[in-house]
């Protein structure tokens, strides 16, 4: 069984940054796609980024150029650097896990999930 356990989130103004961690516990393989989701209120959850160890990252389109995600396989610990933020990155942020490389951002691909940081951007 993985747990997974975010860190990180807060308030922000609007153009600051934020870097949320995970800690992962359990058995991960080693080509497994850890990615971050995130979910506004009375939105669906949408994926952000995610990477694997084979070197593939994806990002959804509203976040490429100002967030970084990044993974330190030792530590078993996912990373999400978010820069120029906006209020409408306002969310509670999720990291999950798929156990096959990562193809794309879809929630029913992804079979471990945190409980959530909530990240709130002010204008």
């Amino acid at each position: 069984q993985v747990q997974l356990v975010e860190s990180g989130g807060g308030s922000v103004q609007a153009g600051g940054s934020l870097r949320l961690s995970c800690r992962a516990s359990g058995y991960i393989y080693s080509g497994s796609c850890m990615g971050w989701f995130r979910q506004a209120p009375g939105k669906e959850r949408e994926g952000v980024a995610g990477i694997d160890t084979f070197g593939r990252i994806i990002y959804a389109d509203s976040v490429k150029g100002r967030f970084t995600i990044s993974r330190d396989s030792g530590k078993n610990t996912l990373y999400l650097q978010m820069n120029s933020l906006t209020p409408e990155d306002t969310a509670m942020y999720y990291c999950a896990v798929d156990r096959s490389r990562c193809t794309e951002l879809s929630t029913g691909r992804f079979d471990y999930w945190g409980q959530g940081t909530q990240v709130t951007v002010s204008s």
